[in-house]
């Protein structure tokens, strides 16, 4: 009977140890992965931003989440290493910043959900079935940047009441790049513009397309989205002056770096909000079940040092409309 009850006891011990062995095990830590195709240095503000979102919603990096930050300093033929190597940490979902990235993940992976903080096309690139039901690993945001250029064109003409002629610098291995310029070419003759495109591969094509710019005769430059621009982007702004041409871009860092003006969808916001489909995600919702958002916020900014240099005078019907003037 005695060693009966001593088993019994023994029995009931390893059970409460087994019980408070499992309990003290910790929760597991999602682990996120972030591709982009630029350096660490390109656009801090956009990885900052989905920090930002993340700790909005209760996300704290190192201590309840893990991201797993991945760059390709500008080499994009490195991505689809990258994305495996995502692929194999098991990542509970990743996060990609553009169209080149997102392609190279999808190739990596069918089964970890894909979220794009921004993408021009999603369908036309086949991300997603559809906007309202992607039906797949990918979900996330469009940015609506080819449909933009027509009211660049519109500040430029104010601008500079004379147009004729514009420089349109982009980069036609982009993804999405076509879409622009044919929305753009739209546009111009809407304005009686007539445009010039100049195709930047690469930092070397950037000199050569401000020399055929001015030999064009252009009196001003539309820089297309691209990842050569945003990586390059204050040799442009820096040519942009030199030549004495007023420039729009599509992002808030060219004019924070010496750019003229920018109106576009306001990048932050999207990487911010890219923090949202994340969270879903890891509570178990699928990405074919989140709807593509359209971006809701948008950035006016005048540079009104970099008008200064080039002798410009900004109209102040003009400035009253911008969100931000940099003096």
């Amino acid at each position: 009977m005695k060693k009966k009850i001593t088993v019994l006891t023994l029995c009931a011990i390893l059970f409460a140890l087994c019980l408070r062995a499992e309990a003290q095990q910790p929760a597991k830590v999602p682990r996120i992965g972030y591709l982009v195709a630029n350096f660490p240095s390109t656009n801090p503000a956009r990885s900052e931003a989905f920090r930002q979102g993340l700790r909005e919603l209760g996300y704290v990096e190192e201590k309840n989440i893990v991201i797993e930050w991945r760059y390709a300093e500008g080499k994009l033929d490195s991505l689809p290493a990258l994305a495996a190597q995502l692929v194999r940490l098991k990542v509970d979902v990743i996060v990609t910043g553009g169209s080149i990235i997102t392609r190279a993940a999808k190739e990596a992976t069918v089964t970890i959900p894909i979220v794009m903080a921004q993408d021009p096309d999603p369908i036309g690139n086949g991300f997603v079935a559809s906007l309202a039901r992607p039906g797949g690993n990918i979900t996330g945001l469009a940015t609506l940047a080819p449909e933009l250029s027509g009211k660049q064109l519109e500040l430029m003409k104010e601008i500079v009441p004379r147009l004729s002629r514009v420089a349109v610098l982009g980069t036609s291995t982009r993804p999405g790049n076509a879409q622009s310029l044919k929305e753009t070419e739209l546009a111009a003759g809407a304005f009686g513009v007539k445009l010039q495109y100049l195709d930047i591969l690469g930092h070397k094509d950037i000199e050569t397309a401000f020399r055929a710019a001015s030999k064009g005769r252009a009196n001003a430059v539309l820089v297309l989205t691209s990842a050569v621009a945003i990586s390059q982007r204050t040799q442009i702004t820096d040519l942009a002056v030199k030549n004495r041409l007023p420039a729009i871009y599509d992002g808030a860092e060219f004019v924070e770096d010496g750019g003229l003006m920018t109106y576009s969808v306001s990048q932050n916001d999207l990487y911010r909000h890219a923090a949202t489909y994340v969270d879903k995600i890891l509570k178990g919702t699928k990405p074919a079940d989140l709807p593509v958002e359209q971006p809701t916020e948008f950035e006016f900014i005048i540079n009104l040092k970099a008008a200064k240099r080039i002798g410009l005078t900004i109209p102040p019907s003009v400035l009253a409309r911008a969100d931000k003037v940099i003096q």
